[in-house]
């Protein structure tokens, strides 16, 4: 999710700039109930509108932070990343000296803490320079296989895939059911580029389409990308309130339901190369979707009141940038209707 070169728009889009930046997010509040001892983390868990965050295992120059320090509005956490290893489709994932663990299990212990406090951890897979390829059916099970042994092993609760170059629908969705069926429960995320999401025919597209039944949101990314083409065939340039509501209805509209839908942004102007935009901004393009207010010049046909919230790009910046995101953009995504 840091930088990331787009191309290959279709001919309805405007230009879009290969920008550089970084992405995934952090947490505050404790607006959620902890959960029992006995209850186990499940997808149920995630509260109708929730705050995603990704937490860097890297430090880039944001705030280095343990999971434990990662503010509690995050519903869920999304730890990036985990990454691909000789063999095709399979991924691993290493704890970063950098980051401050001084053990596997300290790192483990802070999962469950923050799943104690009814917040879902993930497994990120891919990011910008990730080069995990799902293109056959072997790759395809060594992708669930690889991944559910490290549910199994650190704790995590599901997987985001945010694989940022190139993504084959068949097997993907082939994947993430097997996935599925060996973990009823599994949190599943997408993090998606905007042109990746531009049509139901395109292969991200169509990955979240196969796999709706237990989806859990689609945090697209709503930044590095340049002008789009909204729902109503009108181009938006990225950093409005426009940008993020006619292209959210382009998922709403287009067979996902509201509650798979998150608007994903850099949690501060440092943390992308391009389409930063203040809270204010996040908040009221949520209203917009949700309630019809606040909109700018685009205003959808309808509101879609179960829109499932926000995603930030990273827990580490927003930290360091004195955790505006969570404090703002949290506490709005929860008291939407």
């Amino acid at each position: 999710m840091p930088a990331r070169l787009l191309a290959g728009l279709t001919a309805a889009l405007l230009t879009t700039a290969a920008l550089v930046g970084t992405s995934t997010a952090q947490a505050a509040g404790t607006h959620r109930p902890a959960r029992s001892a006995a209850a186990a983390t499940t997808a149920a868990a995630v509260p109708r509108h929730a705050v995603t965050g990704y937490w860097q295992n890297f430090d880039n120059g944001a705030t280095v932070q343990k999971l434990k320090e990662v503010d509690g509005a995050y519903d869920i956490i999304a730890v990036s990343f985990a990454e691909a290893t000789g063999q095709p489709g399979a991924v691993t994932f290493q704890l970063d000296p950098a980051v401050g663990y001084g053990s596997t299990d300290e790192f483990k212990a802070d999962i469950k803490a923050k799943q104690a406090a009814g917040t879902s951890v993930i497994l990120s897979v891919g990011g910008e320079r990730g080069a995990v390829s799902v293109s056959d059916a072997a790759s395809a099970r060594n992708f669930t296989d690889s991944v559910s042994g490290l549910m199994d092993t650190y704790g995590f609760d599901g997987v985001d895939i945010d694989l940022e170059n190139g993504l084959n629908a068949t097997y993907m969705t082939q994947a993430l059911k097997a996935l599925h069926d060996r973990h009823g429960d599994v949190v599943v995320t997408m993090a998606p580029q905007t042109i990746d999401m531009q049509s139901p025919q395109n292969e991200y597209f169509k990955t979240a389409l196969g796999i709706k039944d237990f989806l859990t949101a689609v945090n697209m990314q709503y930044y590095n990308s340049g002008s789009m083409n909204g729902c109503d065939g009108k181009v938006y340039a990225q950093g409005t309130v426009d940008f993020l509501t006619a292209l959210a209805c382009i998922q709403l509209e287009g067979g996902l339901d509201p509650s798979q839908v998150g608007i994903g942004v850099p949690a501060s102007a440092r943390a992308a190369g391009g389409g930063y935009v203040a809270p204010s901004v996040v908040n009221a393009a949520l209203d917009c979707l949700t309630r019809g207010s606040n909109c700018g010049s685009f205003k959808p046909s309808r509101t879609y009141p179960g829109l499932r919230g926000a995603m930030a790009w990273s827990t580490n910046w927003d930290a360091a940038n004195g955790n505006a995101f969570a404090t703002q953009v949290g506490a709005h995504v929860h008291g939407l209707p």
